[in-house]
């Protein structure tokens, strides 16, 4: 049964300060509501609760004490956030109502995370904060909610730590966060689909990290999309599997939607549940204990996007996926 994680402690809100960025930092309580919708009851089984946000030490096995210290400075959190506004704020506003709710987030990955060894598949309908660095925050990601998750399960021998782990990423942004957290650390394979002409593209060192890069622009069509998802993830997959994996973690951004005023790509939303349904299967039928995180998203409909995917991949782990 597909376990998800969430808290009504991960919406961001204040005042209406959050509507000066694209972002929709409520989706997720939206999500939520057509979930329950669906579902009805039996969505009970299926939430898998969060119980605090993540701990200055869980930060810490990603982060730098520098980084985390400059995050009680809410100039700094502003240039992060892309929201000027912040830095007129009060440090502690800015922490409880935007940073806080994150941290709730990054505790949700890294609960989705264990789940996912022993439920099969979760997913975190928060989390993906992509761009977030071990020392600096950027594009709307402060916390490397993906990172701390694995660093966690390591730390705590719930994967052996010689065992490798694999990273999708099909939001439309490249994951240059992800991407230097693990720089050095050669037990993590990552796999990107991405808009090569939209931020960060100038990041060289981050995209010599990619084990399987796969640039895409907006010109690109759903059937070649999804053709080049078709041909490159299994081979990415059969390679990476020819030893130990621990865990696949799916970075499953709804930004690459047409018209989203920052992914740049004129993807469907039929093509994105297509995409969806893809990339958990190929995971699946490798029997890859695999956790899924939302990412970016910036239209209305991105939470309708989201939902509609959940409800088919419930149906589809319900019906062909328990293990």
């Amino acid at each position: 049964m597909i376990r998800f994680a969430y808290s009504k402690n991960y919406n961001i809100g204040f005042f209406g300060l959050e509507r000066l960025h694209p972002f929709d930092s409520r989706k997720y309580g939206r999500i939520w509501r057509c979930l329950k919708q669906h579902f009805g009851a039996e969505l009970t089984d299926m939430h898998l609760s969060i119980d605090r946000s993540a701990t200055a030490d869980e930060l810490l096995l990603v982060h730098s004490p520098e980084y985390l210290s400059r995050l009680r400075n809410s100039k700094y959190v502003s240039q992060a956030l892309e929201i000027s506004a912040i830095r007129r704020l009060p440090n502690w506003i800015a922490d409880r109502h935007i940073l806080r709710p994150m941290r709730w987030a990054v505790r949700g990955t890294m609960l989705a995370a264990e789940a996912a060894l022993t439920d099969g598949f979760t997913v975190n309908l928060g989390g993906g904060y992509h761009h977030a660095k071990p020392d600096r925050g950027e594009g709307f990601s402060i916390y490397s909610d993906v990172g701390i998750a694995i660093a966690h399960l390591r730390l705590t021998h719930q994967i052996p730590d010689e065992s490798r782990v694999v990273y999708i990423d099909t939001d439309a942004h490249q994951g240059n966060g992800v991407c230097q957290v693990f720089e050095s650390d050669n037990r993590v394979f990552i796999f990107d689909i991405f808009n090569c002409h939209k931020y960060p593209m100038f990041d060289v060192r981050a995209k010599a990290r990619i084990d399987c890069p796969v640039a895409v622009t907006d010109s690109t069509t759903d059937e070649e999309y999804l053709s080049e998802l078709y041909s490159r993830l299994p081979g990415f997959l059969d390679s990476v599997c020819r030893a130990g994996v621990g865990l696949a973690i799916y970075n499953a951004g709804t930004d690459v939607f047409a018209n989203d005023p920052l992914g740049g790509l004129n993807i469907s939303a039929e093509a994105i549940l297509k995409r969806d349904l893809f990339v958990v299967s190929e995971l699946r039928k490798r029997n890859l204990p695999t956790t899924m995180v939302l990412s970016g998203g910036y239209t209305k409909n991105s939470y309708r996007i989201v939902a509609d995917s959940m409800i088919e991949l419930a149906k589809i782990e319900s019906n062909e996926f328990e293990m």
